[in-house]
């Protein structure tokens, strides 16, 4: 069994009027770990009806993946304007539940001493199902997009009126700037402290990246990306990238500089 697992919703994405194409945290996630060779296996879902699209994508990396049938595969249709990603949720998908972890899911995540939560909207990973995730002493990443974001179909709409008691079951939260202000006001180190998750990953696009934790708040240097480079999933790969460092024993700052790396390898390949 893997000693990281990686566990959320594929979606379909739809990016400036392309074609489908898989998408969401644990693809995004699962094609760093095969690049950077990480000991890591997937927990995902989707609609029977998306699984040529989303899943056989995510199969094709090659990380070994558990899935299950959602009633909706989670959608988005999306385009950039610079760093900024202007986004439209064409589907919600479904809600992660104790009884998933506990069930269907739990052969893949009983080994894990580090789960990658890649939840997209507020409702794919409730605070219970957080804490049932956590149980047998887990270090759980999250990704703050997940918290922030309104599950409803639309043009998607932002806000803090987040369950406070998700930072409990947290070792590391990973937030760009527009989820730091939402979740904890600015962000200087302070004000991210407050969270009271032990380390947040404070994504700054092409300036870096900020790592604070309770010893400091070191800056983490961009690294070049050669070529027109496509960032969707920038995020979910410094993420991956940060914890498959931290579970092979490698302190915060260190393994955010790997990451930072990783990700500007990754989007230069594309």
């Amino acid at each position: 069994m893997s000693s990281l697992a990686l566990i959320g919703n594929l979606t379909v994405d739809r990016i400036a009027g392309d074609a489908p194409r898989a998408g969401g945290g644990v693809f995004h996630a699962a094609r760093a770990a095969a690049q950077v060779g990480a000991d890591a296996a997937v927990v995902t879902r989707c609609a029977p009806a998306d699984r040529e699209t989303a899943l056989a994508a995510l199969e094709a990396t090659g990380i070994p993946v558990t899935s299950g049938d959602a009633r909706e595969t989670t959608a988005f249709s999306f385009h950039y304007e610079g760093d900024h990603r202007v986004m439209t949720v064409d589907a919600v998908g479904d809600t992660w539940t104790v009884d998933d972890v506990e069930g269907w899911a739990a052969p893949t995540l009983h080994d894990a001493r580090w789960v990658l939560v890649a939840g997209l909207l507020r409702s794919h990973f409730p605070t219970d199902t957080l804490a049932a995730l956590r149980r047998g002493g887990r270090h759980l990443a999250l990704d703050g997009q997940g918290l922030v974001r309104v599950a409803s179909r639309g043009p998607l709409e932002r806000d803090a009126d987040v369950d406070r008691r998700v930072f409990e079951h947290l070792t590391v939260l990973k937030v760009n700037e527009d989820e730091a202000q939402i979740l904890a006001g600015g962000l200087e180190p302070e004000r991210l402290r407050s969270l009271g998750v032990p380390e947040v990953l404070l994504t700054l696009g092409s300036k870096g990246a900020l790592v604070v934790t309770g010893d400091g708040a070191v800056p983490i240097a961009p690294h070049p990306v050669h070529g027109a480079a496509d960032p969707t999933g920038a995020g979910d790969a410094f993420t991956l990238v940060y914890l498959d460092a931290r579970q092979r024993g490698v302190t915060p700052v260190p393994a955010a500089e790997r990451a930072s790396r990783a990700v500007a390898d990754l989007i230069s390949s594309r």
